[in-house]
């Protein structure tokens, strides 16, 4: 792993090397629509600070981060030197062998909270420079409607919606924010050891909650008149729209949320909901992003101090200045301004009750299907317990051919 060595002051505190090179460094860098001029401005402050040591030529293509594991996974070799990925992306990139493990592993993790340095690393490998600690999921909600004390139950909070003709609005059909209602709920769902197959008992028949507890709670809700199915990339529309009052939904609706709500808007942690007589707090995937370094890339110690830089304290305080981005960097994530903020400190919150998504690929088919039977009321002849029964089986359908 010596190619991917750091000289140069990384932000982090290495000592330059002081050498100028002849050639010009060639980099790709990838970066999501939205985030290309903050992306550009830390390169420029890239090039400045090294210009001592190297020539660049550094170009910046757009690329969602969400379809980055199965660009590079397609064609490693032209794919970014250096690139953004949400966590859940890691074990199949570094299975792939697309990761570059970070060579000062020690300084980067000394520097982010240690939720996100888990979440970036893989075997006892750090594979990713933490970047954000926010790609998680919390509740919008207008305070015009609901106080301080009615977002602490779905119960309370669809009662003030169906009240209203309005409606408390998530993405009920996918298995990332389905997973809410099971997470703390006693049951168990976790990946083996294997990488792609899931262990899960949402089936289960004893216990203080049983599957069939849930989905008898979870029909209760999605029949309620307060209650909205849709897309997440909906629920901003309807929010401006006015016909969503509250919703499930993460920091990259902040700006649409305080556009429509201005000074009512409030976020905080997910509520309670009601499962066997119980009151459960509601569960959410825990989400961080990192850059990562493309393995193959032919300037690897390049890359790997461009992907430092990018990550270093001061450019997550300027991605949060310009786009509202929680930082996973301690001294950022501790700033008065982001205590400021409230959908990040509902992230913040939430995460006590969060879990790293870490999961095989059979879980969102599996979810979705699930999910549209309840949505739809029926059973199709089935008892809730063969539902569950069904569900648990296509959740732990093993992947390999």
């Amino acid at each position: 792993m010596s190619g991917c060595s750091t000289s140069g002051n990384n932000g982090n505190g290495s000592e330059s090397s002081g050498e100028k090179s002849e050639d010009v460094v060639t980099l790709k860098v990838w970066a999501e629509k939205d985030g290309v001029d903050t992306v550009a401005k830390m390169v420029d402050s890239f090039k400045e600070h090294y210009k001592d040591e190297a020539e660049f030529d550094i170009t910046i293509e757009i690329q969602a981060d969400s379809k980055v594991r199965d660009t590079m996974l397609t064609d490693v070799h032209n794919g970014a030197d250096v690139f953004s990925f949400p966590d859940d992306q890691i074990i199949s990139l570094a299975a792939g062998g697309v990761l570059m493990p970070v060579p000062n592993a020690d300084e980067v993790a000394s520097a982010n909270i240690q939720d996100a340095v888990e979440a970036a690393t893989l075997n006892d490998t750090l594979y990713g420079y933490p970047m954000t600690a926010d790609n998680g999921y919390f509740m919008y909600y207008n305070k015009n409607y609901f106080s301080d004390d009615d977002v602490k139950s779905l119960d309370k909070m669809l009662s003030i919606a169906a009240a209203n003709d309005k409606k408390v609005a998530m993405e009920f059909n996918s298995g990332w924010y389905l997973y809410a209602f099971f997470g703390n709920t006693g049951l168990n769902l976790s990946i083996k050891s294997d990488g792609v197959t899931n262990d899960c008992n949402w089936n289960s028949e004893s216990g203080d909650i049983t599957g069939v507890a849930i989905k008898q709670a979870l029909s209760d809700i999605v029949s309620n008149p307060g209650f909205a199915n849709m897309p997440n990339g909906d629920i901003a529309t309807e929010i401006k729209n006015g016909n969503v009052i509250a919703g499930i939904s993460g920091v990259w609706d902040v700006m649409n949320v305080k556009e429509a709500w201005g000074d009512d808007y409030g976020a905080c942690k997910l509520p309670t909901y009601t499962v066997s007589g119980k009151e459960v707090q509601m569960a959410s995937f825990t989400g961080y992003k990192m850059m990562g370094v493309n393995a193959y890339s032919q300037n690897k110690e390049w890359a790997c101090k461009l992907a430092d830089w990018m990550t270093n304290q001061e450019n997550q305080e300027l991605r949060f200045t310009e786009r509202n981005q929680g930082p996973s960097n301690s001294q950022a994530a501790s700033s008065e301004e982001i205590k400021k903020v409230a959908a990040i400190q509902a992230i913040i919150t939430q995460s006590q009750y969060g879990t790293l998504q870490r999961v095989g690929n059979s879980y969102w088919d599996a979810c979705t299907k699930f999910a549209n039977t309840v949505l739809s009321g029926s059973n199709s002849g089935l008892s809730d317990q063969e539902v569950m029964d069904s569900f648990v089986s296509e959740i732990t359908a093993s992947t390999v051919k």
